[in-house]
C-alpha cells in the first residue's frame, strides 16, 4: 500500500511537472488603470491557485475561532496540582480525575450536524 501511495504521488508530480513545462509562454493579466503582469503562464495559474488557497483559509477562520471559542468554552476548570508536604510523611490522596463533558450532535448549530 505504501508502494502505490508514492507511485500515486510520483504520477501527480510528473503529471504537474509536464503541465509546467508545456506552459511556459508568456501570458498578460491586465489590472485596473492600465497596469499589466507579463508572466509565464505556469506561473499565472500557480498565483491564481495560491491566492484561491489564502482566500480559502481567510474566509473560515471565523469559523474555525468560533469553534475554538465554543470548545474551550467547555472544557472543565484546570485542577492545580497538589504538591507533596514537605514537613509530614503522609501525602495527600491524588483527586480523582475529572472526565471531561461528552458532546452531543445538539451541541453543534443545525448547519454543523449535517456537514453543510
Amino acid at each position: 500500500m505504501k508502494y502505490l501511495l508514492w507511485l500515486l504521488k510520483a504520477a501527480i508530480f510528473f503529471t504537474l511537472f509536464a503541465f509546467a513545462l508545456n506552459n511556459q509562454h508568456d501570458a498578460t493579466v491586465y489590472f485596473f488603470f492600465g497596469t499589466h503582469w507579463r508572466a509565464p503562464l505556469v506561473l499565472v495559474v500557480l498565483a491564481a491557485f495560491a491566492g484561491g488557497l489564502v482566500v480559502g483559509a481567510l474566509g473560515m477562520l471565523p469559523g474555525w475561532w468560533k469553534h475554538r471559542a465554543a470548545a474551550s468554552a467547555q472544557q472543565p476548570p484546570a485542577v492545580p496540582a497538589q504538591t507533596p508536604a514537605t514537613t509530614g510523611s503522609t501525602t495527600a490522596p491524588a483527586p480523582a480525575p475529572v472526565a471531561a463533558p461528552a458532546l452531543s450532535a445538539t451541541d453543534l448549530p443545525a448547519v454543523r450536524q449535517h456537514g453543510l
